[in-house]
């Protein structure tokens, strides 16, 4: 619904894309910590994982796969283990197995599918799209509900694997989502990019992410290396964008 009406208000007054999104951005979140503080005065419900545990749709956000298999792998030796014999990695988490669900939808809806026609055209040069029958304004609605559906399905995750909603958790995100796009080569002036390379652009923000964290290098060298890789996408990608254009 809120999917809906961001992209309602686009299409009819053609703000920005950006700008109503950050708009709504800071409206739910300003709305989720005032309404947490009003009704509960606190800004982090807990317990969510005690309430999920053994409903079948917690699992499907929360849950586990291959738990099974990683044990296997304990017994043999090839992961380590705990003191008690178990492994430290129990399994690949929900929010993984939709991560690749997701990826593998997208991408074939973008490049096999009529509909993935209509996302590149519409992206690229609206007008002319328009123009030759393709209803522009249907489809940036559906993609503003199905961003607002993946945002969900990230949220559900993330509450059920920490087991609890804290109003502010998220924060930054949505900057770190432009930059995992712009680094696997989506262009931000629309009609270039694919969903794969947004699945490898957040790869490689995760693995340095995490990387950072483990080798002990101080947290803020990581914003550094976003800036820096952001910029260089950036420019490679206007670069390829220049030569394609050309090439035309």
């Amino acid at each position: 619904a809120v999917g809906f009406l961001n992209g309602y208000i686009v299409v009819k007054t053609g703000l920005p894309s950006f700008i109503v999104s950050l708009a709504f951005l800071f409206i739910l979140r300003g709305l989720t910590i005032a309404l947490s503080i009003a009704l509960t005065n606190k800004t982090i419900i807990s317990g969510v994982g005690n309430l999920a545990e053994g409903d079948w749709l917690g699992a499907i956000f929360g849950g586990q796969i291959g738990t099974e298999f990683f044990i296997w792998l304990a017994k043999m030796g090839w992961i380590e283990t705990y003191s008690d014999g178990s492994p430290i990695v129990a399994g690949i988490p929900m929010v993984v197995v939709w991560w690749f669900l997701l990826t593998a939808a997208c991408s074939f809806v973008l490049l096999r599918t009529r509909f993935g026609n209509w996302i590149f055209a519409s992206g690229g040069d609206a007008n002319a799209a328009k123009n030759v029958g393709v209803p522009t304004d249907n489809v940036k609605i559906i993609l503003f509900m199905f961003t607002a559906f993946c945002a969900t399905v990230f949220a559900a995750c993330q509450v059920l694997e920490f087991g609890s909603a804290a109003a502010d958790r998220g924060l930054l995100k949505e900057f770190e989502a432009i930059i995992a796009a712009v680094i696997g080569g989506a262009l931000l002036t629309g009609g270039y990019g694919s969903v794969i390379g947004a699945f490898f652009g957040a790869l490689i923000f995760g693995v340095v992410q995490m990387g950072i964290f483990f080798t002990g290098v101080d947290s803020d060298w990581f914003r550094v290396f976003l800036g820096v890789m952001l910029l260089i996408a950036v420019l490679f990608n206007n670069f390829i964008r220049k030569k394609v254009t050309s090439a035309r």
